[in-house]
């Protein structure tokens, strides 16, 4: 068979734009121009574009940029509408109970896109299939021993800006924690806590990462002093990682490194 070749190559094999007369009927200008048209085509199929950054992040883009950074790039590239999703409202429903636990806490007042649980666009809300599963994650929140405490803050809003772009998100709960009631030693320490209602035990550890080093900059805290965990809803596990990046590792993130280079996390 014959040799497949690109257009582009087979206008610069046709076309020599510096040649001498070789015969062909085409001036010196219309050589540069198929010159052009022959650079403009391999760049349109080059394997390699560069995507810019937005200024603003949600934190779970964040997390997806650390997690897939050619497929963030893909999303931004050519953003795609998204289909309605009954499971993520339910997600939404979820978190707005959980809120309403305790009404009397001071909340934010929130605009029509900071709804209770907006920040999670991940695949957990997924996996709240239909009213009965609803109310059985309910239930299951409710023999968990966060379900007896009360909290300090519910759906709190925040903004940080790491490496000259500002990301956005909201912590699910945040727990004053003492020697008696929580894994800190200080009564002065914090506890940020993020709710999973998802099937499968999966959680990314830079999430926490973000809501702890937001808290703690907001209210002017070393994040040593901020506890951070994931409860699994269902299961009622509560995971506390041991090593979470700081702001050094989070902003290598948004540089094109990842958050594990250069040593340990921030605490």
């Amino acid at each position: 068979p014959a040799e497949v070749i690109s257009l582009a190559d087979a206008l610069d094999a046709f076309i020599d734009p510096a040649g001498a007369d070789d015969g062909l009927p085409f001036s010196g200008e219309a050589r540069v121009r198929f010159a052009h048209l022959a650079q403009e085509l391999r760049g349109a199929r080059a394997s390699v574009h560069e995507v810019p950054l937005p200024p603003a992040l949600t934190a779970s883009q964040l997390m997806r940029l650390a997690a897939d950074p050619d497929g963030f790039a893909r999303e931004l590239a050519r953003p795609m509408p998204r289909p309605p999703q009954p499971a993520a409202r339910r997600g939404t429903r979820f978190h707005a109970w959980v809120e309403s636990r305790f009404e009397e806490l001071p909340l934010p007042l929130l605009g029509p896109d900071e709804l209770p649980g907006g920040d999670l666009d991940g695949p957990d809300l997924a996996d709240i299939a239909d009213e009965e599963d609803l109310a059985a994650l309910k239930e299951a929140f409710e023999r968990t021993p966060y379900a007896r405490r009360t909290p300090h803050r519910v759906e709190s809003p925040f903004q940080i800006t790491l490496a000259g772009r500002v990301v956005r998100g909201r912590i699910d709960a945040v727990y004053r924690t003492t020697a008696a009631d929580g894994p800190a030693t200080s009564p002065a320490r914090y506890e940020i806590v993020d709710w999973k209602t998802g099937a499968a035990a999966a959680a990314d550890p830079l999430q926490l990462a973000v809501y702890r080093l937001a808290w703690a900059e907001q209210h002017g805290l070393d994040p040593e002093e901020v506890d951070a965990a994931f409860v699994f809803v269902r299961s009622g596990e509560v995971v506390r990682p041991q090593s979470l990046p700081g702001r050094a590792e989070l902003e290598r993130v948004l540089l094109g490194g990842t958050a594990d280079e250069g040593g340990g996390g921030g605490g």
